[in-house]
């Protein structure tokens, strides 16, 4: 276990030393704050129901948040309980001047929601339409470096939920499409 607090930390650590500055401070707050409860990717993949060419990509994606919801902070984070880097049993681990930019998360850290959920997003698009993939990928990488650069999760923490994400993304999808009621919303 050492190894991978030394990994991660040396990771948190090297960021905060050589990436921490006033405009990545606001921007990585913003992306923090739009990952939050999965805001920007509901709101997505709602809007991409009201298109019929869409619709199919809007439903799965919004199953698969569900799932992924559930998985990650239902279970797997209420099992684990893995304390967030900012807490004070990693204190001798942690640089003496970090200071969080954003509001302390509660609850355990591991996996990242924020992580799990962009996860799932991007490869349900990905799945559908490599366009709309592309589209949400940048957006999705940006919301999982945020929370490294927030000091508000590890990053064992985030691959762990972008894996989540993807193989309940992945399992959504294929049993999706093989139901009718993917072929009947195809367009």
């Amino acid at each position: 276990m050492d190894f991978i607090l030394d990994f991660d930390f040396s990771i948190l650590n090297f960021i905060q030393e050589h990436l921490r500055c006033a405009f990545m401070d606001g921007a990585m707050s913003f992306f923090s704050y739009i990952g939050e409860a999965g805001l920007v990717w509901i709101v997505f993949s709602v809007v991409l129901l009201f298109f019929k060419k869409t619709r199919v990509i809007g439903i799965a994606s919004l199953a698969a948040m569900a799932i992924t919801y559930a998985l990650n902070d239902l279970v797997l984070k209420q099992l684990i309980g893995r304390p967030r880097p900012f807490s004070d049993c990693y204190e001798q681990r942690m640089l003496s001047e970090t200071n969080l930019i954003i509001k302390k998360p509660s609850g355990a850290g591991f996996p990242s929601g924020h992580s799990a959920i962009a996860g799932t997003v991007t490869t349900t698009m990905f799945l559908h339409n490599k366009k709309l993939g592309f589209c949400v990928l940048v957006p999705a990488l940006l919301v999982v470096f945020s929370r490294l650069y927030n000091y508000v999760h590890f990053p064992t923490d985030v691959l762990c939920g972008i894996l989540l994400g993807v193989i309940v993304a992945i399992i959504v999808t294929f049993a999706f499409k093989k139901t009718k009621v993917y072929h009947k919303l195809l367009p």
